[in-house]
């Protein structure tokens, strides 16, 4: 049986349409980058983008499209990070449930590089889709956004290496209440992207406002085979649209594409990545006759023998996840099937938003830094803030290391899902306060502040598990309440004041302790007494207390180990001791000299391949001095450090190199630069200090940053002042210690 596709069609007039539609209402139209107003051919107002994003550059650009040229108006992006958005009113739309956003994207060339961007876009929460004028210039995306607050903010997300955003186009369209929601479950929670909009059976271009009073574009029913035109219908003008909440202009509904002599009307639709996807039917009885047939989705029968009654209008709303193809097949059952309009969107979930109490929190915390973060709209999406981590929609994880903080204030006391908090380095003095409402926090780094108190909301901390107090100046003895946090499996405290027993709570096998470079802590009570009733010039010995080995129980046993294992070391050393006499007496054994180091309780001892792998193989040289190149580090646990690698490898810079890190391993102060350890491994010679990023005092007083900053007299004096501090506090430690070398 031959098959003979057929359109009818019946146009409303455009000129009442025009004047009913002239002024619309809830129509927002922006030129992204326009300097003037205007008002297109169809009278819709346009107004420039300016007063509704406050970032970005204005350009334009002329294209040929088809045969004519047009000069367009651009907004891009130029070294751009972070979301750049438009923040949209939706007050106008207030009785609409729903609204249409349509944007342009058009490169064409317009910087003369030749190379056309791709980034993603987002509606509130949601990254609604990508864009890639690589593939298409221009490009167009329309969405249907649900309405749920007074402004939508519509964003474009850079992608590193991928170029500017660039945008040309935003428009706002209401859309009738309730329409788009058939069939879609839990919608204040969904967003469409459209993928198709087919005007079935009409095929002179497509169709807009004024004809569809909403700005819908409908596109001419081209390329979906079969495909033959005929005529001979006569068209039934009235019909009921009442049933159909999305309200289709009648010019949509008066057209169809039938199929005559055939049973099977096919169309098959391309879809691209799998996703979900929502599909709207619309059907209209435009013939004296009642047809009747099987809807069949992708294989699936849908609706079995749908009839669509003369004079009536319907829509019929289906739903498909995981489909990259869409196959949708009418099988006559009576007369001979047909479709008057389709419309396919993809389904995109929109996030959770954080709660209003987290966002208002850490913009309060962004303006006490003083820094722009670009903290703006929602902290977890589309994209996480800087220095903000999320799980979800709750607000999990804040660093913010290295700013001028100060003091903890209230407001972090509302950060209530906080997991991890990192306030190293942040000028904080004082007692630590406002964090007994964390109940969540499992690790807080506070280390290489100015605290003195522990303060009493620690003990509330339930869930922490590790907290880091090194480096302040923590005064006193430490509190028995942090031995009740049950959680806790790391506690630092090293290099602050502090002095006295340590509380018994802490002393467990779960818990490691490390506190040396304080005054005295220890478990034991005669420790501490001791060395307060004979004082000495020289610092006590400092302790790291680590998890307890359970199996260590045979005391005797481990008497009689060492004393054998003593014995035969003896032995071993006398014998090495009479091949190194042979070898000349100028060379310091390697060995020797690295174990002599690593017993004087300094830093830590890197081997070469972490240092290699601190600085990524020595990559960045951040100074040179007449020790040598000074990198660049980052260790394995995030810290920063500078690393310098002595020229001098020999016999004399060796021995110079012993004394330093002697000589520096006894200096802990806060004044002074702190030796975090060294390398001294097949003969490299490698001081770790921590690594100042405001560079030095020399710097500042000689290189070009001293024609920048000036350090006034009262600043220079209290520098001076703090340096000589930290060396006369260092120097009795560092007197005693060459006492003893000297006698030994």
């Amino acid at each position: 049986m031959a098959l003979v596709c057929f359109w009818v069609s019946f146009f409303l007039c455009s000129g009442l349409s025009f004047l009913a539609f002239s002024n619309p209402d809830g129509f927002l139209s922006l030129s992204c980058g326009g300097t003037a107003d205007f008002v297109d051919s169809s009278a819709i107002p346009w107004v420039s983008d300016g007063d509704y994003i406050a970032t970005g550059n204005t350009t334009s650009v002329e294209y040929l499209e088809g045969t004519s040229s047009s000069s367009v108006p651009l907004r891009f992006f130029p070294n751009s990070g972070g979301r750049k958005c438009y923040r949209l009113p939706l007050a106008n739309n207030v009785s609409s449930s729903v609204v249409l956003l349509r944007a342009q994207f058009v490169y064409k060339n317009y910087d003369g590089l030749g190379k056309p961007p791709a980034f993603s876009v987002s509606l509130g929460t949601a990254i609604t889709s990508s864009v890639n004028l690589t593939a298409s210039d221009p490009w167009s995306e329309e969405f249907v956004w649900p309405v749920g607050k007074e402004t939508a903010t519509f964003c474009l997300l850079p992608i590193p290496g991928a170029g500017d955003p660039v945008i040309s186009s935003v428009e706002v369209r209401p859309l009738p209440r309730g329409a788009y929601q058939g069939g879609v479950g839990d919608f204040p929670f969904k967003s469409l992207r459209k993928a198709y909009r087919i005007n079935s059976g009409y095929t002179n271009g497509s169709l807009r406002y004024p004809v569809d009073p909403y700005d819908r574009i409908w596109d001419a029913d081209e390329n979906y085979n079969p495909f033959h035109v005929s005529s001979g219908f006569n068209v039934f003008l009235g019909l009921n649209t009442s049933t159909v909440a999305e309200d289709p202009p009648v010019s949509v509904l008066q057209t169809a594409r039938v199929l005559a002599r055939s049973d099977v009307l096919t169309y098959n639709l391309p879809l691209g990545v799998p996703a979900d996807y929502y599909i709207v039917l619309y059907f209209a009885g435009i013939l004296p006759v009642s047809p009747a047939f099987d809807v069949v989705v992708n294989g699936d029968m849908v609706e079995l023998d749908y009839s669509v009654q003369m004079g009536e209008a319907y829509a019929l709303y289906l739903t498909r996840k995981a489909i990259d193809n869409l196959n949708l097949t009418l099988r006559g059952t009576r007369f001979y099937p047909q479709i008057n309009g389709i419309e396919v969107y993809q389904i995109v979930d929109i996030p959770l938003e954080a709660s209003s109490t987290t966002v208002s929190a850490l913009q309060v915390i962004q303006q006490a830094t003083g820094l722009e973060l670009g903290w703006e709209d929602d902290p977890c999406s589309p994209s996480e803030w800087v220095h903000v981590g999320c799980e979800g929609s709750l607000v999990t994880s804040l660093e913010l290391s290295d700013v001028n903080l100060r003091a903890i204030s209230p407001t972090f006391g509302d950060l209530l899902d906080l997991k991890t908090l990192d306030l190293h380095n942040t000028s904080l003095a004082g007692e630590i306060q406002n964090l007994g409402s964390l109940q969540q926090l499992e690790t807080l780094n506070l280390s290489f502040n100015q605290l003195t108190s522990f303060g009493g909301e620690l003990g509330k901390l339930v869930g922490l598990q590790v907290l880091d107090l090194q480096n302040n100046s923590l005064e006193g003895v430490v509190p028995d309440r942090l031995g009740e946090l049950e959680n806790l499996h790391l506690l630092n405290l090293e290099n602050n004041k502090l002095q006295g027993t340590l509380p018994e709570s802490l002393n467990k096998e779960s818990l490691e302790v490390k506190a040396s470079g304080n005054i005295c802590v220890s478990f034991s009570a005669m420790t501490c007494n001791d060395a307060s009733s004979n004082p000495s010039i020289e610092t006590p010995q400092v302790t790291i207390f680590a998890k307890k080995n359970p199996e260590n129980r045979n005391h005797l046993a481990i008497i009689v180990g060492a004393a054998g294992g003593s014995l035969l070391a003896l032995l071993v050393i006398s014998v090495a001791l009479l091949f190194y006499t042979r070898k000349d007496r100028t060379e310091v054994p390697f060995e020797q000299s690295t174990l002599e180091m690593k017993s004087w309780n300094s830093a830590r001892v890197f081997s070469y391949k972490e240092i290699k792998s601190a600085t990524n193989n020595f990559k960045q040289v951040i100074g040179r001095g007449s020790f040598g190149s000074v990198y660049h580090g980052k260790l394995v646990d995030g810290k920063l450090v500078a690393v310098k690698v002595r020229f001098d490898r020999s016999q004399l810079g060796a021995e110079s190199f012993i004394n330093e890190v002697h000589l520096l391993s006894r200096i802990r102060h806060q004044n002074l630069v702190c030796l975090e350890g060294f390398c001294y491994e097949s003969k490299q010679q490698i001081l770790v200090y921590e690594y100042l990023p405001g560079g030095s005092l020399a710097d500042y007083l000689y290189s070009s940053n001293s024609q920048k900053v000036s350090l006034s007299w009262i600043r220079r004096l209290k520098i001076a002042v703090d340096a000589a501090k930290g060396v006369s506090g260092s120097i009795p430690s560092v007197y005693q210690s060459y006492k003893k070398k000297k006698k030994n």
